[in-house]
């Protein structure tokens, strides 16, 4: 009977990991849809309000960028200790999110924000594929695109002011590379974190945290590669 033993504590563990990431892919996947949804809704049925609100509320534009990065670190820090208010914050951030999408959208075609949309996806799904199944460690890359991310955060900022488009379009390929190294890590992170702690913290928070990252990496993905095909298109 001993024997069997091993075998048996290694189902269970398999057991809990693929309910862990189907519950973490499944809530990322969730909160895409929230903002995919609140965009559309945005940009058809309540555009005219909406616009019309936020000319008239200019501050409210401040407060729809400032208010994710709140809901982000809370989640960050509540996720594992409450479970509930973190998918309500999750939820929330993927809304305001959506707002913002459809806001920046008025400035692109419908072929630039489709072709956006299925090549976020398409990099997305391969990159988490191979940081959830493969058996190389990633974190020295993966430390490496974050430290190239801070960088590339200071020479955006620094053209912000220079306001130079080239410089722009190349900086959102960059973007992507790093972006798509960092989904690959993210996904092997989150379930290393799993096995390791799974035990002693609560693997639905734990899948909340996980999936913010994820749809954070989408996101970004998204962004820049909106920026991408928005170039390319232009006449």
């Amino acid at each position: 009977m001993d024997n069997f033993e091993p075998e048996r504590r290694h189902v269970v563990d398999i057991s809990g990991l693929n309910s862990f990431l189907s519950k973490m892919y499944g809530m990322m996947t969730l909160a895409v849809l929230v903002s995919a949804i609140s965009a559309y809704l945005t940009m058809t049925v309540f555009r005219t309000q909406v616009l019309t609100f936020f000319a008239n509320n200019r501050a409210i534009s401040w407060v729809i960028l400032i208010v994710p990065l709140f809901l982000a670190l809370g989640i960050g820090f509540r996720a594992t200790r409450n479970p509930v208010a973190s998918f309500i914050m999750l939820m929330a951030l993927s809304l305001i999110y959506g707002i913002e999408f459809a806001l920046i959208a008025g400035a692109y075609t419908q072929t630039s924000i489709a072709s956006a949309f299925f090549s976020t996806a398409a990099v997305f799904i391969t990159m988490a594929v191979i940081g959830t199944t493969t058996k190389k460690n990633l974190n020295n890359i993966g430390s490496y695109a974050s430290a190239a991310l801070i960088g590339l955060i200071v020479a955006m900022l620094i053209n912000l002011f220079l306001r130079n488009p080239m410089v722009s379009y190349v900086f959102s390929f960059i973007a992507v590379i790093i972006f798509t190294i960092l989904t690959a890590w993210d996904a092997q992170k989150m379930k290393q974190i799993y096995l390791q702690y799974g035990n002693d913290i609560s693997a639905n928070g734990l899948a909340i945290a996980g999936a913010l990252e994820l749809y954070l990496d989408f996101v970004n993905l998204f962004l820049q590669f909106l920026q991408i095909f928005g170039f390319s298109n232009k006449d």
